[in-house]
């Protein structure tokens, strides 16, 4: 599957058969904080080679029982949950010793909405002297982000726009010669390389085929409407996930224009209504027309009307932030992400209603705890600043980073790197370390370097094809050009045979977004401290270097990236 590196040998070997000599050479090549991590410890400690104290494993499960006990109620924005939550995030930054992150204060508020569209019955299609109706849920799903309380289109045209795409790097627009304002766009979901690996990045899906970048994108051309069709290989999941994701209370930033730029309204229809669209425009074979090169947007000489009454509720969740000032150059900054948000309180599952969210993602606020206290520690401390950025309403759609990223605390251009947490693995140890994104940045590098240092090597992580990248908050940064690093759990799993391993990745994978993501006697937190380790690795080399790292070519947040340091 994924390939050991040479350095597992090694480790093996120094393990369980080292003498003076190899001891001293493997210390030359690597530091002996590399061996000792190798070796492991039972508890999941580990000493470094940069002069920090170990991390601790126990206190590391403190702070992860603590964020995941039923008393925070499942730290969902808008709650008492979230109250709870971010004041005890606080207190423990202050505790640790770091600076409040937003002036004299450890908050920054993120006001949101939260709409709850409902759809006035049937969405009818009528063209050519016919129609046929589409039922709520099972053919449609549809909403809104303006906050007007009623959204009615009396009529649309709709306009069949590819993939809605505009992209002048891959050579590749779908809007070309369409006005697209008073109409709604039909458009697919991903981009055309998953059909085709000659485009695009083939399987490596770009932020083009997010269904983010499709309502974005429409909106940029004035699209009254935007329809993406449901393809659940392009997708990489069912229609399920649109039924269930995109109804009932929605969570948006608000906005100065309270969501006027956005189409006046959002939504998705299931492949096989896409198909009976088409044969009522009189062209069925629109789709494979799409997937290929030149393709220009097509006139279905159908139109629809469009009702939703929305429910609207304003209110502020907050970000909290800590800091440790560098030594030679404060005003530059790393910056650690996590997102403290879950689920909440739904219905219950065995009598369990609290989604407690242990790993996804106490485990990622407990690594910033952990990762505090290390540079606050460190003998040499960092020359650059380290922001310590735990962020709200990550499961609303990345919306805490979102909003750090258009309302910096500290300046764009003197960020230096993100280094986003999200969801540790509790398998145990790995030789690899899975890299969401391998190939986007020079962060790769440093992931590598790091990683080498604690005898592993990096490995690409994810499902390219779905997008993992811009799936959790680093992405938000890398929409603003900062390079971002985000790691994930690697396969090569250490003392563990391959059946223990499948029944352990079955066992977590069930409790995913599940009342059942809680501590318990199946974790085994060595891989956490493991990973955490590369994380302080990477941010305390980034901290002591002058320079920034740079996106590679490819990347489609080169520009951006270039812009930021001009």
């Amino acid at each position: 599957m994924r390939k050991r590196g040479i350095i597992k040998h090694y480790q093996i070997f120094i393990c369980y058969f080292s003498t003076y000599f190899i001891a001293m050479k493997r210390f030359i090549l690597l530091g002996i904080a590399a061996v000792l991590a190798s070796c492991g410890s039972p508890d999941g400690s580990s000493s470094r080679d940069t002069g920090s104290p170990a991390f601790d494993a126990e206190s590391f499960i403190s702070y992860v029982k603590t964020l995941s006990a039923d008393e925070f109620l499942g730290r969902k924005p808008f709650t008492k949950g979230d109250t709870l939550t971010v004041n005890y995030i606080a207190d423990e930054f202050e505790k640790i010793g770091l600076e409040p992150g937003n002036g004299n204060s450890y908050f920054q508020e993120v006001p949101m909405v939260e709409i709850t569209s409902d759809p006035a019955g049937e969405l009818v299609f009528r063209g050519n002297g016919n129609q046929f109706r589409l039922a709520y849920l099972d053919d449609y799903v549809i909403g809104s982000q303006r906050t007007d309380t009623q959204i009615n289109i009396p009529e649309t045209e709709l306009v069949f726009a590819g993939f809605g795409i505009v992209a002048p790097e891959y050579q590749w627009d779908d809007y070309a010669g369409l006005d697209a304002k008073g109409k709604t766009v039909v458009v697919m979901v991903g981009d055309p390389g998953f059909y085709d690996d000659n485009l695009f990045k083939g399987d490596t899906m770009t932020y083009y085929g997010r269904w983010t970048y499709k309502f974005e994108e429409a909106a940029r051309q004035g699209a009254t409407g935007v329809l993406i069709i449901h393809e659940t290989g392009a997708a990489s999941y069912g229609w399920n996930v649109v039924r269930s994701g995109w109804t009932g209370p929605q969570l948006t930033l608000e906005t100065p224009d309270s969501g006027a730029s956005r189409a006046a309204f959002e939504g998705w229809i299931t492949s096989e209504t896409a198909g009976k669209l088409f044969d009522l425009a009189g062209n069925g074979d629109l789709i494979a027309q799409a997937k290929k090169p030149g393709f220009k947007p097509v006139p279905l000489n159908v139109t629809t009307s469009v009702s939703i009454q929305n429910q609207v509720r304003k209110s502020t969740s907050n970000n909290v932030l800590g800091k440790v000032s560098g030594s030679k150059y404060p005003d530059e900054y790393v910056i650690y992400t996590a997102h403290w948000d879950h689920l909440g309180v739904g219905e219950p599952v065995d009598g369990d209603s609290i989604y407690n969210g242990a790993i996804d993602n106490a485990s990622g606020v407990a690594a910033l705890f952990e990762l505090a206290k290390a540079f606050k520690t460190i003998e040499t401390p960092p020359e650059r600043s380290i922001l310590f950025l735990a962020v709200t309403a990550e499961e609303e759609g990345l919306l805490g980073s979102a909003y750090y990223a258009g309302n910096p605390v500290y300046p764009l251009n003197k960020t230096v790197a993100n280094i986003n947490i999200d969801a540790l693995s509790a398998i145990g140890r790995t030789n690899d370390l899975a890299v969401i994104g391998l190939g986007q940045s020079e962060m790769d590098d440093y992931a590598s370097r790091a990683a080498e240092k604690h005898g592993r090597t990096i490995v690409p992580g994810g499902n390219p094809s779905s997008g993992s990248f811009f799936r959790s908050d680093h992405f938000n940064f890398a929409k603003v050009g900062i390079p971002a690093l985000y790691t994930g759990s690697g396969s090569d799993v250490i003392g563990k045979d391959s059946t223990e391993i499948a029944s352990l990745r079955e066992a977590f994978g069930k409790r995913y977004h599940h009342v059942s993501d809680e501590y318990d006697e199946l974790w085994d937190v060595g891989g956490m401290i493991a990973d955490i380790e590369v994380a302080f690795d990477v941010g305390y080399t980034l901290s002591r270097e002058r320079t920034f790292p740079k996106w590679k070519a490819g990347s489609e947040f080169k520009e951006l990236g270039e812009q930021r340091l001009r």
